[in-house]
């Protein structure tokens, strides 16, 4: 029987042969949300560790495991060595399976999210693929050779289906950008503007109406504390401390804020018993003015949101070391406060770990956890109430969840590290 994503690879050829030959011909429409109907979800497969000792293929390989009778699974490999090492590690994991399949595309980083393809619907009733520039999250330039191979990721997708590519200079990523599918979009102000400086917001406006088809913006201020460029210099903690950061984005809107329906939004929320932690206290403080811009909202029709809360985990902290892959990057960092790295010595680091880093697909749901054996009791029941929230505002769908830390010590989670392919419809 064929599987779903051969059908899906043989209509994307099909459309290239009716595709129009100039992309000034086309228009977006629309980019499907997240919740709608997908037919594939991408993944990079990694070929590093974030710290020694946690394991990035265990995250992948659980996320596999957990939608491998759900939906295809596209996974990319950035060389063919690296490729046929997955091969064999995904068939003795799982045996035979029509569901996966293997690509080789050259990338550095796993954050699919980020620099992966983004699915739009054209009014020539073609997929295009939305292709904004990158600069490795405002760590490099865009001229930078790696950053470089990164950005042309989607192109290189697009070039394997002969989809269009609608391109942009304005650098934007994946994770920083939630939409209804319905032409809203919610981004942060902090991570855009900081991204392009030269550009207003109408500007970058008129960059999601062309790319994404979006028909109006809600604009929020700043992400979480633990997302805060790492560049900036170490986090003063609750102990009198510091904390790096993991190479974040300064403040992605997945971290923090996602739709669940296209008039639903889950927003975090910090409990009002841990503002003690000075981490926390900003954080509440950061969120709240995001409600306040959301419930005041309205969608592209002018209609209210119904607006969720979901806890967030609190500060937690790890520790990199030297010859961890985190740690050799951020050491070489200039730090804009003007802190010297103390290179040599073992550093604390807050992990990117958030409730809202979920991936949404067509049967399941995959939540993050924290606990782990010896921690307190609190973070397993706040890890119960999370997937208790999950399963309501997603009735219909099962919530599985997993232990990401390996990921989320890289400066992200596993939504960031995942891209839907949507479903083409001809609405």
């Amino acid at each position: 029987m064929k599987s779903i994503l051969t059908s899906f690879i043989i209509a994307l050829l099909t459309i290239s042969c009716t595709s129009p030959k100039k992309n000034n011909d086309l228009v977006v429409i629309n980019q499907p949300a997240e919740f709608d109907t997908q037919e594939a979800i991408w993944l990079i497969w990694p070929s590093t560790n974030h710290k020694e000792g946690e394991s990035v293929e265990n995250v992948t390989l659980s996320i596999i495991e957990a939608l491998i009778d759900d939906i295809d699974i596209v996974v990319t490999c950035k060389n063919k060595e690296l490729l046929n090492q997955a091969n064999a590690t995904l068939k003795n994991r799982f045996g035979e399976q029509p569901r996966l399949k293997l690509l080789e595309i050259p990338s550095f980083e796993i954050w699919t999210r980020d620099m992966g393809p983004i699915f739009v619907e054209t009014n020539q009733k073609t997929f295009a693929i939305a292709d904004f520039n990158f600069n490795s999250w405002g760590y490099t330039d865009t001229l930078d050779i790696d950053t470089k191979t990164e950005e042309m990721y989607d192109v290189r997708v697009a070039e394997h289906f002969k989809l269009p590519v609608i391109s942009s200079s304005m650098i934007s990523e994946g994770g920083n950008r939630e939409v209804n599918g319905k032409g809203t979009l919610i981004t942060s102000e902090a991570v855009e503007k900081g991204r392009n400086p030269g550009m207003s917001k109408l500007e970058m406006e008129a960059e999601y109406k062309r790319l994404l088809g979006t028909k109006k913006v809600i604009w929020l201020k700043q992400g979480l504390v633990e997302d805060d460029h790492t560049f900036l210099g170490p986090i003063k903690t609750s102990d009198g401390t510091k904390a790096y950061t993991v190479v974040t984005t300064n403040g992605h809107v997945d971290e923090f804020v996602r739709f669940v329906n296209d008039s639903t939004i889950l927003l975090a929320q910090i409990d009002s018993t841990e503002l003690d932690d000075p981490i926390a206290f900003e954080n509440n403080k950061r969120i709240e003015e995001n409600y306040q811009i959301l419930s005041k909202a309205t969608d592209q029709d002018g209609q209210p949101f119904t607006i969720i809360r979901m806890p967030l985990p609190g500060t937690i902290y790890n520790t990199m070391n030297p010859g961890d892959y985190v740690y050799e990057y951020i050491k070489t960092l200039d730090y804009k406060d003007g802190s010297t790295f103390p290179d040599g010595k073992s550093v604390k680091v807050i992990a990117a770990l958030s409730y809202l880093n979920f991936i949404i697909t067509n049967k399941v749901i995959i939540g993050q956890t924290i606990w782990r054996e010896g921690m307190p009791d609190e973070l397993k029941l706040k890890d119960e109430k999370a997937a208790q929230i999950l399963q309501s505002v997603f009735p219909n769908r099962k919530v599985i969840m997993i232990d990401a830390l390996a990921v989320n010590l890289g400066g992200g989670g596993i939504h960031c590290i995942s891209m839907q392919q949507p479903a083409f419809s001809n609405n």
